[in-house]
């Protein structure tokens, strides 16, 4: 199985850090969850619904959507990082089942890669212009991600009821997303070039 990988990539000041990873986060695993399954007998069953809300951002003007479910929410904040630069990356992934004494292989299918670069601004003025133009950046970001996702390729086979737990986490009351695992790091530099860019496109907004 060849493993899909998608990579997005945010500047943003340090404010808008966790606002920016999670708009983007809990989009694709909006699209990457269904509602709970419920088995009336081997081969038959029924998908519950998946609740959504809408999110408005403090920082940034943009307002995301994402699946109403306390457990995911603090699933994905709690995996953001911190402040800093880096990569955070949401890896789905199915279990397949291995002989004792070992234990079992994830294999991953899909992979989003989300690169963070921060900028440091200068004063009130060039913070707000960064405010739209990142919810502007974040819009296309997620219209990216919805046609990815859209598009006809690769997803696990709906399981039997016996093997439900090798594709879905289950372990949530109230979503069933594909399995997956959220891991980051960290970094120090900020490459010249990406903030060169920004710091042009906030110049060019203020001599308008």
């Amino acid at each position: 199985m060849n493993c899909r990988s998608e990579v997005l990539e945010v500047t943003v000041e340090a404010r808008q850090v966790e606002e920016a990873l999670l708009a983007l986060l809990h989009t694709v695993l909006l699209h990457r969850s269904t509602g709970k399954f419920h088995y009336k007998k081997e081969g038959t069953y029924s998908i519950g619904t998946v609740g959504t809300q809408d999110t408005d951002c403090d920082f940034i003007d943009f307002t995301f959507v994402r699946v109403t479910s306390d457990e995911l929410d603090r699933d994905a904040l709690g995996n953001t990082g911190s402040d800093g630069m880096g990569q955070i990356s949401l890896e789905f992934y199915q279990k397949k089942k291995s002989r004792w004494p070992f234990s079992d292989e994830c294999i991953p299918w899909e992979v989003w890669s989300i690169k963070v670069n921060v900028v440091h601004l200068a004063n009130e003025q060039e913070r707000q212009i960064c405010r739209e133009k990142v919810g502007e950046k974040l819009g296309e970001k997620v219209i990216n991600v919805v046609e990815v996702i859209n598009r006809h390729e690769y997803l696990p086979k709906m399981p039997t009821q016996s093997e439900v737990d090798n594709v879905f986490d289950t372990s949530l009351k109230d979503v069933q997303p594909y399995l997956y695992k959220i891991t980051y790091q960290i970094t120090d530099t900020l490459g010249t070039s990406v903030s060169t860019t920004m710091r042009r496109l906030i110049k060019d907004t203020l001599a308008l």
